[in-house]
Order: structure tokens, then C-alpha cells, then sequence
């Protein structure tokens, strides 16, 4: 994960999504201020400023820090705070993260998760060979293990995470394409190789 800057509400949120969101909870006869009742389901309208949520956050997903294109399927809108604790926030654009369907299915209600938009760019550290990530070692304790604890509950260090990194990086030191495009398509291992010293110098 590297820092995500939360990026302004669109528009026309308010209008299609918050609004429309309370309105039904109201409805519903839903309390705002209390976790939703066990098995209830809320109406998506989050949904509807998925196009405006990828391209305020240009396709990263938050957590993997990867560009993903939106035709193949699988972005989502996921909810830091939970919404079915948190229902309040439900509707609410500075509690959506861009996520991959996978992200958001290992992150779903857990509160562990460091959040993108807290963290600072640095305290998740790539062996760029290997694809490895783990914490930067000269974090204090506490945030070592929330750093730790963020790479398990997401499975950031698996198999198939580990070789895309490590992949990004090779095809940028085979030349199969600039840094420039390294940065918008792996922005976490562009950060992990500028940190490391490892992109060409200009000229």
C-alpha cells in the first residue's frame, strides 16, 4: 500500500447517492445511529458513482496500489468503515476506497486494515526481485504490527501478488516500458524503486 489523497465529492453525489441513500433508510425505518440489525441488506446506490470513483482514484486499487482496467470487471466501492457497523457512512463518498472484488472480499468487515488514506509511502516495503512485502523495519512496534497485520488480513505478500510486483519490476528493467508508465500501472513498486534507487536518471 502506498497513501491514497482523498479526492473531492463529485457533483452529483449528493444527489444520487447520498440522498437517495438516506431517503431509503428512512424509509426502511433504519437508525443511522446504530450497526444494522444481523442479515439486513441496504440498497447499493453506492454503486452508481463507480465510474466517478475510478476515475477520481485514475484505477488504483487502494490496498494492492495496481491499476486495473474497469472493462474486465471486478472493481468495486468498498467501505472502509464498515456500513454494516457504520451505516451512517454508508452512502458517504470519503468512506469509499477503490478496491479490486478480491480486496474487497478479504478486507469485507474486518477493522484491522490500516486505511490508504492515513498511511504514509514507505511503511510497506517490496523486495522487487522477489515481490516480498513486509514492513519497514524502522517502524515503531505498534505500527510494525498494524503494518503486518494489514499484509495478512489482505493477503498482500501471496503468491500471486508477490509475482505480479516482482513481474512489473522485471518488465521495467527489461525496458518493455518507461518509468513513467510504471508509476500509473504499479505505483507501489515505482515508489519501492525510486525509494530504493533503482529507476534510470533522466538524460
Amino acid at each position: 500500500m502506498i497513501r491514497v489523497t482523498p479526492q473531492p465529492e463529485p457533483d452529483d453525489f449528493d444527489k444520487n447517492v447520498r440522498k437517495k441513500g438516506l431517503k431509503y433508510l428512512e424509509k426502511k425505518g433504519l437508525n443511522i445511529d446504530e450497526p444494522l440489525p444481523k442479515g439486513a441488506q441496504i440498497a447499493p446506490y453506492w454503486r452508481d458513482c463507480m465510474t466517478e470513483l475510478y476515475h477520481a482514484y485514475s484505477g488504483i486499487c487502494a490496498y494492492l496500489a495496481v491499476h486495473f482496467e474497469r472493462t474486465i470487471g471486478g472493481g468495486t466501492v468498498e467501505h472502509y468503515a464498515p456500513k454494516s457497523r457504520r451505516v451512517e457512512l454508508a452512502y458517504e463518498w470519503n468512506n469509499y476506497r477503490l478496491a479490486s472484488s478480491i480486496m474487497n472480499a478479504r478486507k469485507n468487515n474486518f477493522e484491522d486494515v490500516l486505511d490508504p488514506f492515513e498511511i504514509t509511502t514507505g511503511w510497506f516495503h517490496v523486495e522487487l526481485v522477489s515481490g516480498r512485502i513486509y514492513p519497514d523495519p524502522e517502524l515503531t512496534g505498534q505500527l510494525q504490527k498494524q503494518v503486518k497485520q494489514t499484509i495478512t488480513r489482505l493477503g498482500l505478500d501471496d503468491r500471486n501478488n508477490r509475482e505480479m510486483r516482482a513481474r512489473h519490476f522485471h518488465e521495467y528493467c527489461e525496458k518493455l516500458y518507461p518509468k513513467e508508465y510504471l508509476k500509473r500501472r504499479s505505483p507501489l513498486v515505482w515508489a519501492e524503486a525510486h525509494r530504493q534507487g533503482l529507476l534510470e536518471t533522466e538524460g
